[in-house]
Parts: structure tokens; C-alpha cells; sequence
């Protein structure tokens, strides 16, 4: 076993935080222009295509931050909640278990009621929300309520040659640590950016670990109800925990680094607001496929297509204009829904002939069907 170092939280000044503000500006002002870009391409939706995008970054947000903790949800479930929860139609998708609603239901609620302060009480809800069974995974989880008396530690490695990658507060220090957190996070100084109080907020919810499981799902709903706060709307028109995804690895040794250093976060703040930028710029191509794909529905809206078809199109919609490797053929259909070659091949011959799918460059028995879209993919 390693030997101990000591702890951010162990620092004399934790946790006041300090950063180098001018080395800070370039990164600053790059994610304050992504994010204008894309805050600034959705104010051009109408009510129902906000609707639609809202609803895309919701299923992206919903699926990426679990995957970060390496939980895999179904595509559809997560969805179908969001579907329900914003009163989308659901038709054709599966009930989604009580876990995939509690946390589209926490992240809900930490984007739509931004106004309302953040307290003990609204995050063991959210926690509670995410394991309704009282389990993760195999294991009993403590739900509703911070964690007990035994040390909170991350650990790697085989017995006798474990990394302890992070060390939490004892618990006898939470709820002090926690009246600290809560107090700042509800009265921030009014001359702190936005963007740095988000990062500071996801780095000191993370170092407290106030939870026995749940403890990062939380922490990236925090970064979004601070995002929401500084946007001053209860919604999210970027994923950051999409961004985080695509940065996993780099993401804990950034944590890391910066819980075993000092109590200067420059670095840290450095990597979140690069973070922000990447998540915004993703975002502009994820708002334009949106609004492609509420155009297609918005034709089709009366157009009758059964659930495999409406799940096969959903595929293709999702993975927007030429991401869809080759379109959809009938080798691929029979695959995603499980039916015959015979079935397969009348309903998508049904969807070409109703608008829904044009044939791809291809030929023969090989050929396969794209989205035909309102107007080309530039």
C-alpha cells in the first residue's frame, strides 16, 4: 500500500481556492464564445423544436454521465423517460425502469428549478433517485442520506499493491464540509464567472464525496444546475458530461492531480473551461441535427409507422446525416428489431414509399436507405 500524502481537503486554507485569473483568459473567453454560438443557434428554434433539442441533450446527458461510471443504460429507456417527462410522444418505447427516471428526474430537477437552493435535503432526494431498489449493482447502497462512518477511499491494485487514487473527508467533517459547500454554492460572489464557479462547484462536491454511491452522477448535475444558473435558463442546449465522456481518462487524472496538490485549481479550471468549449462546439452540430430531426417528425406526424419502424428510424435520426455507416439495409433491420428477413424487407419498402427513407448510392442486395431529409446535409 502506498503511502499516505496528504489531501486538498487536508490543505491549512481548504477550501479557499485560488487561480491565476490571467492565465485563465484565452481558455475563458473561448468557452464564452462556444457557448454564445450554440445559446445563440437555439434561441433560433420555435417552441417545439426547443423542445426536441432539450429533449436530445437530455437523453445524450442521461446516457454519458452514467457511462462515465462505467453503468451502460438502454438507449430506449432513457428516452422513453425523457419522452415522459417532457411530454413527448413515447409510443412504440419500453417503460423505462425506476432507476432510468430518477435520474432523468434529478437531472430535471437541478436544470429546471436552477433558482431554487441546492440543500442537503434536494441532493439526498437526487441520490435516492438513482438507486430506488437500495442497490448498486450487487452491493446495499445508503440511500437518502450521507455517508456512514467507514473512510471513503477510490482504490486500484491487487491486495497489498493498492493506488489509493482518493481519500474523501471523515465523516465526522461532512456536515460541517457540507453547510460550507451549500452556503457557498446558494451566495456566490457576484464577481465570479459563471463558468469558474461551475468548475470550482464539480471539483469541491467531487472532494467531499458526500454519498456512499452516486457521488459523480451528482457532481455533473451540480456543474449543470451552476451552468443553468449562469445562462439563466432551466435548460441545457450542451452536454457536458457528453464532453467529459469522450475525455474519461484524463478527466479522473485531472481529479486526481488536483486533490493530492495545492490549494492553487488553476490547472483544474484550465481543463474544465476547455471542456466547456469542446461540449458547446459538439453542441452546434447536435442542435442543427436536431432541428433536422424535428423537421422529419414534424412531416411525418401523421405518417403511420409501427414500433420496429419507428425504432429503426430513430437510429438513423440519432446518428444524424451520413453517420449512420452504409443506412439501414435489411440484414441491419432483421439485427435491431429481431424480425424476419421477409418483414424486414416490406417495411422498409413501406418507409421509402411513404417518404420516410431514400435508397442510399448503393445497389442490389447490399443497398441500404438513409433518412430522407427535408434538404441536403451540408
Amino acid at each position: 500500500m502506498q503511502t499516505h500524502q496528504s489531501w486538498i481537503w487536508e490543505q491549512a486554507d481548504w477550501p479557499h481556492f485560488r487561480w491565476d485569473a490571467a492565465a485563465l483568459g484565452a481558455a475563458l473567453a473561448r468557452a464564452r464564445l462556444a457557448q454564445g454560438k450554440v445559446l445563440g443557434a437555439a434561441r433560433l428554434l420555435d417552441a417545439s423544436l426547443t423542445l426536441e433539442a432539450v429533449s436530445a441533450i437530455l437523453v445524450e446527458d442521461g446516457i454519458t454521465t452514467s457511462a462515465i461510471e462505467a453503468e451502460r443504460l438502454d438507449l430506449d429507456a432513457v428516452r422513453s423517460s425523457v419522452a415522459r417527462h417532457l411530454g413527448l410522444p413515447a409510443a412504440g418505447l419500453p417503460v423505462p425502469p425506476r432507476a432510468v427516471d430518477g435520474l432523468i428526474e434529478a437531472l430535471l430537477d437541478a436544470t429546471r428549478n436552477f433558482e431554487t437552493p441546492l440543500t442537503i435535503e434536494r441532493l439526498c432526494g437526487w441520490q435516492a433517485a438513482l438507486f430506488p431498489t437500495g442497490y448498486s449493482g450487487l452491493f446495499v447502497v445508503r440511500t437518502g442520506a450521507l455517508r456512514g462512518s467507514a473512510p471513503m477511499q477510490v482504490v486500484s491494485g491487487h491486495v497489498g499493491h493498492e493506488h489509493v487514487h482518493f481519500a474523501a473527508p471523515p465523516r465526522q467533517r461532512l456536515d460541517l464540509e457540507m453547510e460550507r459547500f451549500l452556503a457557498w454554492f446558494n451566495a456566490a460572489p457576484d464577481d465570479l464567472d459563471g463558468l469558474i464557479r461551475a468548475g470550482l462547484a464539480h471539483l469541491w462536491f467531487v472532494t467531499l464525496h458526500p454519498f456512499e454511491d452516486g457521488n459523480g452522477r451528482l457532481a455533473r448535475a451540480i456543474t449543470d444546475m451552476a451552468l443553468s444558473q449562469d445562462e439563466r435558463q432551466p435548460m441545457r442546449f450542451f452536454s457536458l458530461s457528453a464532453q467529459i465522456l469522450r475525455e474519461r481518462k484524463r478527466y479522473y487524472e485531472m481529479l486526481e492531480r488536483t486533490q493530492r496538490g495545492g490549494m492553487d485549481v488553476t490547472g483544474w479550471l484550465e481543463w474544465f473551461l476547455a471542456q466547456v468549449e469542446a461540449a458547446a462546439r459538439a453542441a452546434e452540430t447536435t442542435v442543427a441535427v436536431t432541428l433536422a430531426k424535428a423537421r422529419f417528425w414534424l412531416r411525418h406526424q401523421a405518417t403511420p409507422l409501427n414500433a420496429r419502424q419507428r425504432k429503426a428510424i430513430n437510429r438513423l435520426l440519432d446518428a444524424g446525416p451520413g453517420g449512420f455507416e452504409g443506412g439501414i439495409n435489411t440484414r441491419k433491420y432483421v439485427s435491431l428489431n429481431k424480425t424476419s428477413r421477409a418483414t424486414a424487407y416490406r417495411e422498409l419498402a413501406d418507409l421509402v414509399e411513404k417518404g420516410c427513407l431514400t435508397p442510399t448510392a448503393g445497389a442490389g442486395r447490399s443497398s441500404g436507405y438513409e433518412i430522407a431529409w427535408e434538404t441536403p446535409a451540408r
